[in-house]
C-alpha cells in the first residue's frame, strides 16, 4: 500500500482577500514534489502599516523545500496573483508558467527586479497540458475582470484537482474569452476529486451580470457631461477601459490614458492580441490643449491611492492637467473594504473643485469580476467534485462557502492559511499547522511583520519621540547636562515653558541624584534616564512617547 499522500497548502488567500499563494504536493510525507498557484500582493495602510511599500505572503515554509518546488504558475495578471513573482523568484527560483497576457506582465517585473525574463513561460490554453513531476496541468480559459484568466486542471496519481481561479460566468465578457459552461462540464468526466473555489461574492444572492450590460449606461453618462471626462478604474479591467474608451469616441472626444498601470495594461493587452480596435489615445499635452469637453481621461487610481492619477489630479495638477467646476468624475468600480477613507478623500477634493462625481452606489456603471451565490452553485454542479475547498476569501467567506457546498450535496473542507489538507486520505483531514503571516517589503528589502519595525514605526507615530544625549568622562563624571531633541510633540505644555526645558531640568535632577553604581553601568542609567523623561511628558502634555538615549563614554 503506498504511503504517498496528495496535500493542499494555501499560504495566502485563504481567510483574507489577497496575498493569494497555494502549494499543492505530492509524494511520501515531508518529501512531496510540490508546485505553487499564484503569488500575489495585498497593499498597505497608514493605520495599520505604515511606510510599508506592499504586504507579501510568508513564504518562508516554501523556501526551506525551494528543492521540492517543480513549478509556479499563475492563473490571471492582477497583483494579488501575480504581484509577488518577481519578489519572491530568487529565493524559489522555479520556473514560471502563464498565458500568454500574464506572462508578458510577468516578464516586465521580472526584468524591472533583474531577473530573467526566460524564467517566465509562456502556455497555451487547454487541451494543452504539460507535466511537471508527479502532476500534469492544464490551463483552462474562464471569464473575469482581465484578460486570459484561467482555472487550473491538475492531474495526480490520486484523481484531477480543479482549481478554479478568480471567475465569473460571463457570456458577453466583451474582452476575453467568454464562459464556455460545455467546456467545463467536461472537465468533470473523468471525475473531480477536489474543487478548490473562488469565494469572493458567496455572499451575494443575485446571479452575476455580464460586462457587456454596462455599455450603453456608461455612453448616455459622457453624452451628457458638458466639462472634461474623467473616469477610473482598475487598470487591469481591460474589457471596462475599452468599454469607457469607445463610449467616449462615441461622444466625440479624444482619449488620453494617464497613470503608469493603465497605459501599461493597454500595451501588454495589444501585444499580446486581447485587445483590438482600441481608439486611439492622445498624449497628455494634446489633451490641455483641446477644448475640455473633447476629452476623456481614463486615469489609475480607483482604490483612493495616494500616488495615482485620480489622488494627484484631486490634489491639483497631474502631467499639466487641472480638473475645474463642470467636469466629471466617474468611479466605474466597487471601492474595496478597507480603501473607503482614501477614495472618500478624493471624491471631498474634487468637489471642492466643482467637479461632478459619479460612483457606482446605482450599480449602473460596475459589474464585479467575481461569481456571485448562483454561479458558484453552478460550477460545484457542473464539476460534481467528491470535495469542495473554498478559498480566495476572508474566514466568513469560506465558512459560508463550505454550508452553501453542503447544501448543494458536496463535502466542504474549511482550510485556512497554513492548514495543510491531506486530500488523499478517505476522509481528508488537516494533518499539519504551517506558520504563515505576512511579509513587509520596507523600501528595498523584506522584514517580518513580527520583527517590530512597524511597530516601533506606529508607536513613535502615536507617542511621539525623545531622544537623549549625555556625555560621561574618562571618570565616569558627567559633562555637562543631558541635553533632548522631540519629535511629533507639543513644543509648550502645562508648565507654559518650553518642554524640551523642562525635560533636561528633570533629567538632569535625576543625573544629580544617581549613585556611581548608576553612572556606571550604562543599563541602568539609560532605563532611569528613560523613566523621567516619559513621566515628565506624561505630566506635561498626557503623553508617553518613545524615548532613544545615547550615552556617550570618553576614554582615556
Amino acid at each position: 500500500m503506498s504511503n504517498e499522500r496528495l496535500i493542499y497548502l494555501p499560504l495566502g488567500g485563504a481567510g483574507e482577500i489577497g496575498m493569494n499563494a497555494y502549494v499543492y504536493g505530492y509524494g511520501k510525507p515531508g518529501k512531496e514534489r510540490l508546485i505553487l498557484v499564484d503569488l500575489g500582493l495585498t497593499f498597505p495602510d497608514m493605520d495599520g502599516t505604515p511606510g510599508v511599500d506592499l504586504i507579501l505572503p510568508d513564504m518562508q515554509w516554501l523556501i526551506e523545500r525551494r528543492d521540492q518546488l517543480e513549478a509556479i504558475f499563475v492563473t490571471h495578471a492582477h497583483e494579488d496573483h501575480i504581484g509577488a513573482v518577481a519578489h519572491f523568484y530568487g529565493e524559489l527560483g522555479a520556473p514560471i508558467y502563464a498565458r500568454a497576457f500574464t506572462a508578458n506582465l510577468a516578464r516586465r517585473k521580472m526584468s524591472e527586479h533583474g531577473h530573467p525574463e526566460k524564467a517566465v513561460h509562456t502556455v497555451s490554453a487547454w487541451p494543452e497540458t504539460r507535466e511537471y513531476g508527479p502532476f500534469e496541468v492544464g490551463f483552462v480559459p474562464i471569464s473575469h475582470s482581465i484578460p486570459e484568466s484561467s482555472g487550473l486542471v491538475i492531474d495526480t496519481p490520486k484523481g484531477r484537482l480543479v482549481h478554479s481561479g478568480d471567475f465569473k460566468m460571463d457570456r458577453n465578457p466583451i474582452v476575453g474569452e467568454a464562459f464556455d459552461e460545455d467546456l467545463w462540464r467536461s472537465l468533470a468526466e473523468p471525475g473531480v476529486l477536489a474543487l478548490m473555489c473562488d469565494s469572493t461574492n458567496v455572499f451575494n444572492p443575485h446571479p452575476g451580470r455580464s460586462e457587456s450590460e454596462i455599455g450603453g449606461e456608461i455612453e448616455a453618462l459622457v453624452e451628457s457631461a458638458e466639462g472634461m471626462f474623467v473616469a477610473t478604474t482598475f487598470a487591469s479591467n481591460v474589457a471596462r477601459v475599452k468599454t469607457l474608451a469607445e463610449a467616449g469616441k462615441r461622444a466625440g472626444r479624444s482619449i488620453c490614458l494617464l497613470g503608469r498601470a493603465m497605459r501599461r495594461m493597454v500595451e501588454a493587452s495589444i501585444e499580446t492580441g486581447v485587445l483590438t480596435d482600441f481608439p486611439k489615445t492622445i498624449s497628455p499635452e494634446d489633451a490641455k490643449s483641446m477644448p475640455r469637453g473633447n476629452v476623456m481621461l481614463l486615469v489609475t487610481g480607483s482604490q483612493g491611492e495616494r500616488r495615482a492619477a485620480s489622488a494627484q489630479l484631486a490634489q491639483g495638477k497631474y502631467q499639466g492637467i487641472t480638473l475645474k467646476g463642470n467636469d466629471t468624475f466617474l468611479f466605474s468600480s466597487k471601492t474595496i473594504p478597507g480603501n473607503e477613507r482614501g477614495v472618500i478623500r478624493i471624491i471631498n477634493q474634487y468637489s471642492e473643485m466643482g467637479v461632478d462625481v459619479v460612483d457606482d452606489s446605482s450599480g449602473k456603471y460596475h459589474v464585479s469580476g467575481h461569481a456571485n451565490r448562483p454561479d458558484l452553485s453552478a460550477l460545484h454542479h457542473l464539476l460534481e467534485p467528491k470535495y469542495v475547498v473554498p478559498m480566495h476569501g476572508e474566514h466568513r467567506h469560506l465558512r459560508e462557502h463550505v454550508k452553501l457546498s453542503q447544501s448543494n450535496g458536496f463535502k466542504g473542507i474549511l482550510a485556512v492559511n497554513g492548514a495543510m489538507v491531506d486530500l488523499s486520505a478517505k476522509k481528508p483531514t488537516i494533518v499539519e499547522y504551517v506558520e504563515t503571516g505576512r511579509t513587509y517589503l520596507d523600501g528595498s528589502v523584506k522584514i517580518g511583520a513580527l520583527d517590530g519595525v512597524v511597530r516601533d514605526r506606529m508607536r513613535m507615530a502615536l507617542n511621539g519621540h525623545i531622544m537623549i544625549n549625555v556625555i560621561i568622562d574618562e571618570d565616569d563624571e558627567i559633562l555637562g547636562d543631558p541635553w533632548c531633541e522631540i519629535k511629533g510633540l507639543a513644543e509648550e505644555g502645562h508648565s507654559r515653558a518650553p518642554l524640551v526645558d523642562v525635560l533636561e531640568e528633570d533629567l538632569s535632577q535625576f543625573i544629580g541624584r544617581a549613585n556611581n553604581k548608576t553612572l556606571m553601568d550604562d543599563e541602568k542609567l539609560e532605563e532611569g534616564l528613560r523613566k523621567v523623561a516619559r513621566q515628565t511628558s506624561q505630566t506635561e502634555i498626557g503623553k508617553r512617547p518613545e524615548v532613544s538615549v545615547i550615552i556617550s563614554r570618553l576614554s582615556a
